[in-house]
C-alpha cells in the first residue's frame, strides 16, 4: 500500500497505489512540496471525488490506463480481444520498483506503508531522472502490463506501456494509448495542423466536453501533425499561463487526444493508431508503445518549451559541434547536373563563409527527373562519367563539407529496382497504391528489400569516404501500405528506424536530416536517430516566420534547418528583399537555398555580412533560451533567444503586414535579468531595412540602456516597418 512521489525541477507526479488495481493519477503538473508521509495521504484523500446521485458507488479511478473495470466511461486505455474474448481488462497491482539515476541506490519496493518519495534535486543534490517501473497482470484475460514513468531531470515526463500475451491464442491489440489527468483550470485547447509548405499551423479553440482527436493516417508523422497538443489556462500565451502538453514520438500512424467527461476528468494522452490486424500477439510476445512525453509549466508555451529544448540538448548524441552553414544546390540547379557548374558554386560558397555542401536530387542512375530513378542508387556513369569523387574533392579541398540527398524508402516504377523486383513494394496484393510523386514505397519489412537498401546506402558512404552528410527525404505518404497481406505502417516505421540505426553505427561521423516533403517527419523519435529536420520545402520568409516558431515549440534552434532562399520564392512567388530573408533565417541551423552563383556583387557582401553574423551569433543562438514575444498587434512579431547567463541576447522584429494602428507600440523584449542594465541597440554587422531612416526614433542611431525590468514591462518603440521588413537587435549586459 504505497504513495509514490516524483519530483523534478518544480514538477510533481503523484500517484496512489494503495489499492489492489492500477495505480491512481492522482497529480501531474506544479510541484505540491517536500511532503512527508501524512502530508501525501491527506493530499491523496482530498483529491477523491464525491460519490454522485446516479454513479457508481465508488468513484472512478483514473490510471495511466483507464479501463471499464475501474468504471471508466471514456476512452479505452486499452483496447483489445482474443478472437471476441477477454476484451475487456482488471489488472492487479503485482509491484513497483523506482530508481534514482543519479545516485542508483537501488530499488525501493512496496510493502507495509511505504512511500517512496525522490526529491527534486535528483537526490542528495545531483542531477538525474527518476524511472519508476508498474507490473500488473490479469490472469483471467492473460495479460501482463509494464509500465515505464519516467521524470527527467528538467522536469519532462514520459510513459510507455509494454503488454505481453500470457494466454493461450492470439491476443490481438487494436489500441494501447497512455493518458495523463489535466486539472479543470484547463480550459482551452492548441495544437498545430498544416500542408505541404504550411506546416506547423496553429489551431486554438476552448476545452469542451467530449474527445478532440487527432489521428495521423500518413505512414508519417505528416505535414498536418499536432507536434504538442497542448491544454492550458483561460488566455495563456507565450510568456504567461499555465499549460500541459503530450507528444506522442512515432513517426508512423499515431493518435494525440485530449478528453473532458461530464463526470469531471480532463485526460492527455497519445500512442500508435494501429490498423486491424496490425499488432497480434502470439504467446509470449509483446507490444510496447511509443513514448508519450508530457510537459507542464506555469510560465506558458515558453515554459514548455524550455524544458523540452533543455532535455534535447541534454541528449548524449545531441549535436556538440557548431552547426555548419549550409548550402544546399537544389533551387541552384534541380536536376541539371554539371561538375564544372557545381564546383564554382562550391567555390562561391567558401568565399561567402559556407561550410556544408550538400549535392541534392538527381545525382543516380535515370535520374533526370522526378519520374524515374528512385531505388537505383549507383552513381550515374552518364552525367558523372568519373563518379561523384572530383566534386567531393573539390568542395572538401575549399575546406567545406559534402553532403547527399538520398530518399531510401522509396522506388519509381521507372526504375531498374522496380522491374527486377515488383513484389517489393508496401502494397495490398493486386494492386498498387495511387501514385504520389511517381514513387512508390519500399517495404522494409522485407528482408531482402532491407538488406538492399543497406548494402547501397553503407557502400556509397563507404566508397565516398568525404560524405559527412545525407539530406535523407521520404516524399509520400504510406496509403494502403500491405505487408504481405497485413497492414504494413508499424513494421516499416520500426525498419526505418533500424536502419537509421544501424548505418549511424556503420558510419558513426555520418550527420543525418530528416526531411519528408519538407516538414512531414518531426517527431522526437526520428530526431533521436537524426541531427536536425527540415521544417519546410517552402522558403518563403513569411511563411517560414509561423513554420519556425510553432516548430520551435518543441525543437531548439540548433535542430531546424533555416535557409535563405532567392528574392522569388519558387512554391509562393512572393518576392522579399534580403534582409528579410536573412533575419528570419538567422535563428536556426543557417543555410542557402539560392543560385549564389548568379547574384550580384552588392548581394554577395550583403550575404556574406549575414552569414557572419550567424557565426558570430551562434554560440547564443544554438544554447540560449527562446522567448517569444505576446504583442498585442497580430501584424508584428517579436522573438528572441537569451543566454543563459542572462548576460546576452538578440531578438528580431518582423512586420508582417500593415496594423490598424499608426504606431503599433511598444515592442517588450522578455527574458532578461530584471535588476540587471543592458544596452539595447541594432545589429551592425548587416545594413538595416533602407526605408526605416526617417521613421527611426531617436534611440536607436546609438543604442539606449535599460533595466531588465523595463525591457520586460515597457519595452522599445521600434522604427515604422514596412510589411515584410524585419529589424535584428542585440541585447548586452552592462557592468
Amino acid at each position: 500500500m504505497t504513495i509514490l512521489h516524483l519530483r523534478r525541477a518544480r514538477t510533481s507526479l503523484v500517484l496512489d497505489a494503495r489499492g489492489p488495481g492500477l495505480p491512481r493519477v492522482v497529480h501531474w503538473g506544479g510541484d505540491v512540496g517536500d511532503l512527508d508521509d501524512d502530508a501525501l495521504r491527506h493530499l491523496v484523500d482530498a483529491t477523491v471525488p464525491p460519490v454522485v446521485p446516479s454513479s457508481f458507488d465508488e468513484p472512478p479511478a483514473l490510471s495511466l490506463l483507464p479501463e471499464a473495470s475501474a468504471g471508466w466511461s471514456g476512452r479505452p486505455g486499452l483496447a483489445g480481444h482474443r478472437d471476441g474474448r477477454d476484451w475487456s481488462t482488471s489488472f492487479r497491482l503485482d509491484g513497483w520498483d523506482v530508481r534514482d539515476s543519479s545516485t542508483d541506490p537501488g530499488h525501493l519496493t512496496a510493502g507495509g506503508e511505504v512511500v517512496g518519495v525522490l526529491p527534486a534535486d535528483g537526490g542528495h543534490g545531483g542531477p538525474g531522472a527518476a524511472l519508476l517501473t508498474v507490473r500488473a497482470s490479469d490472469p483471467a484475460a492473460g495479460l501482463t502490463l509494464t509500465s515505464e514513468i519516467m521524470l527527467d531531470p528538467h522536469g519532462l515526463l514520459t510513459v510507455r506501456h509494454r503488454l505481453r500475451n500470457d494466454g493461450d491464442g492470439v491476443y490481438e491489440v487494436r489500441e494501447l494509448t497512455p493518458v495523463l489527468p489535466v486539472p479543470a483550470v484547463a480550459t482551452e485547447l492548441l495544437d498545430l495542423t498544416g500542408r505541404w509548405c504550411r506546416e506547423r499551423s496553429p489551431q486554438r479553440h476552448p476545452w469542451p466536453h467530449g474527445a478532440w482527436v487527432r489521428e495521423g493516417r500518413h505512414g508519417r508523422t505528416g505535414h498536418d501533425a499536432t507536434l504538442l497538443l497542448v491544454a492550458g489556462t483561460a488566455g495563456f500565451g507565450f510568456g504567461h499561463g499555465e499549460v500541459w502538453a503530450v507528444h506522442t514520438a512515432w513517426s508512423g500512424d499515431h493518435v494525440t487526444v485530449a478528453e473532458r467527461r461530464p463526470t469531471g476528468e480532463s485526460t492527455l494522452g497519445g500512442g500508435e493508431l494501429l490498423a486491424p490486424g496490425e499488432i497480434r500477439l502470439a504467446p509470449g510476445e509483446s507490444y510496447e508503445t511509443p513514448l508519450l512525453y508530457a510537459v507542464w509549466s506555469d510560465d506558458g508555451l515558453d515554459g514548455l518549451s524550455d524544458v523540452l529544448h533543455a532535455h534535447l540538448r541534454a541528449r548524449p548524441g545531441h549535436p556538440r559541434s557548431p552547426r555548419p552553414v549550409t548550402l544546399n544546390v537544389w533551387e541552384a540547379v534541380y536536376f541539371d547536373h554539371d561538375l564544372d557548374r557545381l564546383r564554382a558554386l562550391a567555390d562561391r560558397a567558401a568565399h561567402l563563409g559556407v561550410e556544408r555542401f550538400v549535392l541534392d536530387d538527381g545525382w543516380f542512375r535515370g535520374r533526370r527527373d522526378d519520374t524515374a530513378g528512385l531505388g537505383d542508387w549507383y552513381v550515374d556513369e552518364g552525367v558523372w562519367p568519373d563518379g561523384l569523387q572530383p566534386l567531393i574533392g573539390h568542395v572538401t579541398g575549399q575546406g567545406l563539407q559534402f553532403g547527399l540527398w538520398v530518399e531510401p524508402e522509396m522506388v519509381n516504377p521507372d526504375s531498374d529496382l522496380f522491374r527486377a523486383h515488383p513484389d517489393w513494394l508496401l502494397a495490398v496484393p493486386g494492386r498498387l497504391p495511387p501514385a504520389w510523386r511517381n514513387q512508390q514505397v519500399l517495404d522494409l519489412g522485407r528482408p531482402e528489400a532491407y538488406d538492399y537498401v543497406r548494402e547501397r546506402l553503407d557502400a556509397l558512404l563507404s566508397e565516398h569516404r568525404g560524405i559527412s552528410y545525407l539530406k535523407w527525404d521520404q516524399n509520400r505518404d504510406l496509403t494502403e501500405a500491405g505487408h504481405h497481406g497485413r497492414p504494413g505502417v508499424h513494421g516499416q516505421t520500426l525498419a526505418v528506424y533500424r536502419l537509421l540505426d544501424e548505418l549511424r553505427g556503420r558510419h558513426p561521423d555520418v550527420e543525418i536530416e530528416s526531411c519528408s516533403s519538407g516538414g512531414a517527419r518531426v517527431d522526437l523519435a526520428i530526431l533521436a536517430r537524426t541531427d536536425r529536420v527540415w521544417a519546410s520545402d517552402c522558403n518563403d520568409a513569411l511563411e517560414r516566420l509561423s513554420i519556425q516558431r510553432w516548430t520551435g515549440l518543441l525543437l531548439p534552434p540548433e535542430l531546424i534547418g533555416t535557409h535563405i532562399g532567392p528574392e522569388r520564392s519558387h512554391t509562393t512567388h512572393r518576392v522579399h528583399d534580403l534582409g528579410f530573408r536573412a533575419a528570419t533565417a538567422l535563428f536556426g541551423h543557417h543555410g542557402i537555398e539560392w543560385d549564389i552563383a548568379s547574384i550580384s556583387a552588392a548581394e554577395q557582401a550583403e550575404l556574406a555580412a549575414w552569414v557572419a553574423l550567424h557565426k558570430r551569433l551562434r554560440p547564443l543562438l544554438h544554447a540560449g533560451r527562446v522567448v517569444r514575444v505576446d504583442h498585442p498587434d497580430p501584424a508584428v512579431w517579436a522573438h528572441g533567444v537569451v543566454d543563459h547567463d542572462n548576460t546576452r541576447a538578440v531578438y528580431a522584429v518582423a512586420r508582417l503586414t500593415t496594423s490598424v494602428a499608426q504606431v503599433p507600440g511598444a515592442v517588450r523584449l522578455p527574458g532578461l535579468d530584471p535588476a540587471r542594465r543592458y544596452r539595447v541597440r541594432q545589429v551592425a554587422d548587416v545594413p538595416a531595412p533602407a526605408t526605416i531612416e526617417r521613421s527611426a526614433p531617436p534611440w536607436l542611431a546609438s543604442g539606449v540602456t535599460l533595466t531588465g525590468a523595463a525591457l520586460a514591462r515597457v519595452g522599445v518603440q521600434l522604427p515604422a516597418l514596412h510589411p515584410e521588413q524585419s529589424l535584428v537587435l542585440e541585447v548586452d549586459a552592462v557592468g
